[in-house]
């Protein structure tokens, strides 16, 4: 199991995403996340949620090792369908999601961190989108809320990498603070949430999602240009390189 799940005395309820070594995503470890969080709307004893990751990396993106094992265009739909949910899933969750980011976000996690209520990180995370280079589109939408819009063009252009420094200065990473205290204030800023009166809070959840643009109808529009890829053979010469690469020990998630 690589999703692990637990709830505190202060009703913060913290999903750790635990799959070594780069904590890629499975398909079904994506739509667990998305699961569990829309069962945060039946149960009033959450009032918070974290989201983080042990061990190398916060996300490094999908499991391409699978998708490429996967017959047919099943890994692709599988994928993007999972990816969608799970990053609706963060966007809509009944409480405020904080996403405690330990180490390099890339690709979903980028979707996953794009769509919480609040970002904290460790110092010298880099938060990227190397789609481009993997035949792929996805997740400008997420990136579009953590980075201003022209920086946004430049990652997505040029696959290169953000610091989470650079983010806290334009404001949308909360705290940036070292790894050993990374969890700390997670659940510090998680229990000034958690304080305040459920109903309102999750009133006040709603409210925002109803005044806010819709990340989750123009990520859906991108996906669209990836399965376009898709069926022009780019992405899948793109995985075929990533797995044969990897076999090679030349990863660059290594």
């Amino acid at each position: 199991m690589t999703i692990h799940e637990s709830l505190n005395e202060d009703g913060v309820l913290e999903l750790v995403m635990d799959n070594p070594k780069v904590n890629a995503l499975s398909i079904a470890d994506t739509q667990r996340i998305a699961e569990v969080l829309d069962g945060v709307k039946g149960q009033p004893e959450i009032q918070a949620v974290i989201l983080t990751a042990t061990g190398n990396g916060f996300c490094a993106g999908v499991d391409i090792k699978e998708m490429q094992t996967l017959p047919g265009n099943e890994g692709i739909i599988g994928v993007n369908t999972a990816c969608y949910e799970a990053f609706r899933a963060v966007y809509e969750c009944a409480v405020p999601v904080v996403c405690a980011v330990n180490d390099f976000c890339l690709g979903t996690g980028i979707g996953l961190a794009g769509s919480a209520d609040v970002v904290v990180a460790a110092e010298g995370v880099r938060f990227g989108l190397p789609e481009i280079d993997n035949g792929a589109l996805g997740a400008a939408t997420h990136l579009g809320r953590l980075v201003p819009e022209k920086h946004l063009r430049w990652m997505l252009y040029s696959c290169e990498p953000v610091e989470a420094e650079k983010l806290e200065a334009w404001g949308t990473v909360l705290r940036v603070v070292p790894l050993s205290e990374l969890m700390d204030t997670a659940r510090d800023v998680a229990r000034v949430m958690a304080s305040k009166h459920p109903t309102v809070m999750r009133a006040a959840k709603k409210s925002l999602i109803g005044i806010d643009d819709d990340p989750v109808r123009s990520y859906r529009y991108e996906q669209g240009f990836t399965f376009e890829l898709n069926l022009h053979g780019l992405g899948d010469e793109a995985r075929d390189a990533f797995v044969k690469g990897e076999r090679d020990g030349n990863s660059a998630a290594e």
